[in-house]
């Protein structure tokens, strides 16, 4: 399988994280991608009209994107699901997290972009801070339901989004006043599938 890359991308480190929980790295050649909004990529094209990673090529030249479905098929390979449950209320929840998750790293992607222009817009600036606050609030309340169910997919998507605060809002402290899921993130730190996919910003 061939697999668009980039040390720096959290959706992409969301599918590397699978790939460690299930064992199957080694089944997996990465190809550095430069994704950038403002430059689609051509050969990445070919593979994802969207010009978007993480994007996977399967031995057979079957394309799979974006995340969410790279996840679970990885997850299905040895036909035992481990990552995406099976029981409809435990799956529904996890999708949900994994939502939630995505939804927060879309949103970080975004407001890292606005910022970055010439002239950004203080509306979407306030839009943006509003959200990410309601955001981390919400992560608070779920705190110990996150400690308490078995780690899965849910897990790794809220996991990659508050690592990434960490990566590209290192200035700001989102674990004041939020100690729960600050001591919650903190055990899923220290996972080996998380400590092997650190981002590193090779710009």
């Amino acid at each position: 399988m061939k697999l668009h890359w980039s040390p720096r991308s959290p959706f992409v480190r969301k599918v590397m994280i699978v790939a460690h929980e299930r064992g199957i790295v080694g089944r997996i050649a990465c190809v550095r991608t430069v994704a950038a909004m403002t430059k689609p990529h051509a050969e990445l094209m070919q593979d994802n009209p969207l010009s978007k990673i993480p994007t996977l090529v399967l031995d057979d030249g079957t394309v799979l994107y974006d995340s969410p479905v790279i996840c679970e098929y990885l997850d299905s390979l040895d036909g035992a699901a481990r990552l995406f449950p099976k029981q409809p209320k435990a799956r529904f929840t996890a999708l949900r997290r994994q939502a939630l998750g995505d939804g927060f790293l879309d949103l970080l992607v975004t407001l890292r972009n606005e910022r970055e222009r010439a002239q950004p817009s203080n509306v979407h600036l306030a839009s943006a801070a509003a959200r990410k606050a309601a955001v981390l609030e919400s992560l608070e309340r779920e705190a110990e339901a996150l400690t308490t169910t078995p780690f899965g997919i849910g897990h790794i998507a809220i996991g990659c989004a508050l690592s990434y605060l960490d990566f590209r809002y290192a200035d700001e402290d989102w674990r004041k006043g939020h100690l729960r899921i600050a001591n919650w993130h903190a055990s899923f730190a220290a996972r080996p599938s998380v400590r092997a996919t650190h981002p590193v910003d090779d710009s």
